[in-house]
């Protein structure tokens, strides 16, 4: 297992998920600074404008900071696109990472061949999130670089599998840059992700409760507040499963032990559909691994105290380098 160059900028083996609305471009750059993978998903930059200006300054500051900080250069920062019909901007937001080159493009909600191909052509690289074993085979074999594994405890779009058991699949027959996803919010957790074969730990939730985060108080303080127990597992909000606060259910007028059903059709990433509560605007989505989450704090200072976990788990393990 090997990862491309561009990684060996990394301080943490981390990627900061793309948080739907909740990441900005503050966000992305304080996490590249702090050295970890910063990403948004393009559909937060609203109107489509917008995403030729968040990547201009992402890029100019990433750049002003790599020349101050030789020796300490900022990690590389990805591009969430959403593959899935209902995205009418999927191909214009596609061009405007072309124009800035964006290293890092994760896709989500389908797999397509044509735009992995546009991605390696400007030198980027791409990364495709998977629930099963099955949507894996199929994003290898249409052109993606990597996986991200979204296993059992994700937030947002989360699969049902153990984390065990979906690498293992994975590892049986794919050697590239693997991700891991689910519930993962301590040093601890990275050293067990690539310990059971992963190579990057997707980490998403604990930064919802950061200072940079685009996210409303009372949202960054149920976070804090939260534990496993508080998440709720539905398709009803997006009609493809996912993870919620139940705080944020009830609060919207809905029952979290008796919701119903969704559907495939309401799902919409174009310009909303009209619904009162919306995911992921009232509809707050989590992870299970909340219950890590102590308090709001600036990225730098979440990324920090992950760096010094992870290295108290390696010498536990009597892993003293790396």
């Amino acid at each position: 297992m090997s990862l491309p160059a561009l990684f060996d900028r990394l301080r943490l083996p981390v990627i900061g998920s793309p948080l739907f609305i909740i990441s900005n471009p503050d966000l992305v750059i304080a996490q590249c600074k702090a050295g970890i993978v910063g990403s948004f998903p393009a559909l937060n930059a609203r109107p489509q404008a917008l995403l030729d200006e968040w990547l201009h300054r992402i890029t100019e500051e990433l750049a002003a900071h790599n020349r101050d900080h030789p020796d300490a250069p900022a990690a590389p920062f990805a591009v969430n696109q959403i593959v899935h019909k209902s995205n009418d901007r999927l191909e214009a937001d596609l061009a405007t990472c072309a124009k800035w080159q964006v290293p890092i493009v994760i896709t989500s909600l389908g797999a397509r061949e044509d735009l992995n191909t546009a991605v390696h052509d400007w030198g980027g690289i791409t990364l495709h999130d998977v629930i099963d074993d099955r949507f894996a085979r199929k994003a290898i074999e249409k052109g993606a670089d990597g996986l991200i594994a979204v296993a059992a405890g994700a937030g947002g779009h989360a699969g049902r599998l153990s984390p065990f058991a979906i690498v293992q699949e994975i590892r049986q027959w794919f050697d590239g840059p693997l991700a891991l996803s689910g519930s993962i919010a301590t040093g601890d957790a990275i050293l067990a992700a690539q310990a059971m074969g992963a190579d990057l730990a997707y980490i998403g939730s604990p930064f919802i409760a950061t200072d940079e985060a685009n996210a409303a108080p009372a949202y960054k303080d149920a976070i804090v507040a939260g534990r496993a127990a508080d998440i709720v597992y539905s398709n009803l909000f997006t009609g493809v499963h996912g993870n919620y606060l139940r705080s944020s259910i009830e609060a919207a007028g809905l029952d979290p032990d008796h919701l119903p059903e969704g559907d495939l059709k309401t799902m919409d990433f174009g310009g909303g559909n009209g619904a009162k509560a919306k995911a992921w605007r009232d509809i707050w989505g989590s992870g299970q691994g909340i219950g890590a989450v102590e308090a709001v704090e600036p990225a730098a200072a979440r990324v920090a105290r992950l760096a010094d976990q992870y290295r108290a788990a390696r010498a536990r393990m009597g892993l003293t380098t790396g």
